[in-house]
């Protein structure tokens, strides 16, 4: 069985890859699997997405703790203990980073048993605040590396799962994911199929006992009203929307409806970002009628002393420091 994660950042079609890899395999004879798994559902969150593939029946489910082949589509995450991209790796796993540091760099910061890989990384994931859209060029790295699937397959998959959104993205999909094909040409087959391990050899899990304190302060339970004004989620933002006031029509039910976070307050017509709470979905710059909200990159906002001050003398920046 072929046990693969992809890991990368919301907004990356990191989910995507994973499809677009399990259609593959699925055309070229294998019973499939493959899940998507992230916690905050937000642009720039670490996530992931399991593929397993055999030619009998699949009895596992869940995570994939030990991966023939990891890919992981932004090498930031390597220093990122909580996105688990090295978890369960050994000398049997193919490691696959999309980067523009070398295999030795990584290899020399990692030190790693597994077989390191580069996928080099386009110009335009310089950026970190773009956040490109890669999940099909990690699916054709990964295709090329199990050795398995078709080049013509591949395509099929990719027209197949992204035939909604035109012809366009398709064609450049594709053009992406065939150009890490054959970057991989020399790798072609490296990935071998995982061995099996049997119930009765999983190691019985370490336990942790946890002191049981005052149910106010341990249970589970929501205790006290109006408390997740405490929980600032704007901490986890990497695009700041910004609302340029001067192209603003005050058509604030649109902003403040859509925004899935109520970070929006209205105050006489005139929309306000919360940005101690706003994580940056970028819901209100897709919805703005008059394309009056812009995203920023969070780095510059904060490197900005003062952002458009809003009508009324309220100015955004003072809002975000509260």
């Amino acid at each position: 069985m072929y046990r693969i994660r992809i890991h990368g950042r919301g907004g990356q079609g990191i989910k995507m890859a994973s499809r677009v890899l399990g259609t593959a395999l699925f055309q070229s004879g294998y019973i499939v699997q493959d899940a998507p798994k992230y916690g905050a559902e937000r642009r720039g969150a670490p996530i992931f997405s399991s593929v397993r593939a055999a030619r009998e029946t699949i009895n596992e489910r869940g995570t994939i703790y030990r991966p023939d082949l990891v890919v992981v589509a932004d090498d930031t995450l390597l220093a990122v203990p909580a996105a688990g991209t090295l978890q369960g790796i050994d000398a049997h796993t193919v490691v696959l980073v999309n980067s523009h540091e070398s295999a030795d760099t990584w290899r020399h910061r990692l030190n790693l048993a597994a077989r390191l890989l580069i996928l080099p990384a386009g110009a335009e994931v310089e950026d970190r605040a773009e956040l490109p859209h890669v999940g099909a060029t990690c699916a054709g790295a990964a295709a090329r590396l199990l050795g398995v699937i078709e080049r013509q397959v591949l395509l099929q998959a990719i027209a197949g799962e992204l035939a909604e959104l035109g012809p366009d993205i398709v064609a450049k999909n594709q053009a992406g994911a065939l150009a890490a094909f054959d970057a991989m040409a020399d790798w072609q087959g490296t990935v071998a199929e995982g061995i099996a391990v049997a119930a009765a050899d999983y190691g019985v899990p370490d336990w942790i006992e946890l002191p049981f304190d005052d149910a106010r302060v341990a249970a589970p339970d929501i205790r006290a009203s109006a408390n997740s004004v405490e929980v600032r989620t704007g901490l986890w933002r990497t695009m700041r929307p910004v609302i340029d006031y001067d192209h603003c029509k005050h058509c604030w039910w649109v902003c403040s409806t859509f925004c899935p976070d109520g970070a929006i307050a209205v105050t006489d017509d005139i929309p306000v970002i919360d940005y101690d709470h706003c994580k940056g979905c970028m819901v209100c710059v897709g919805v703005c009628p008059p394309h009056a909200i812009a995203g920023v990159p969070e780095h510059l906002a904060q490197q900005s002393e003062r952002l458009q001050p809003t009508p009324g003398g309220v100015d955004a920046a003072a809002t975000a420091d509260r």
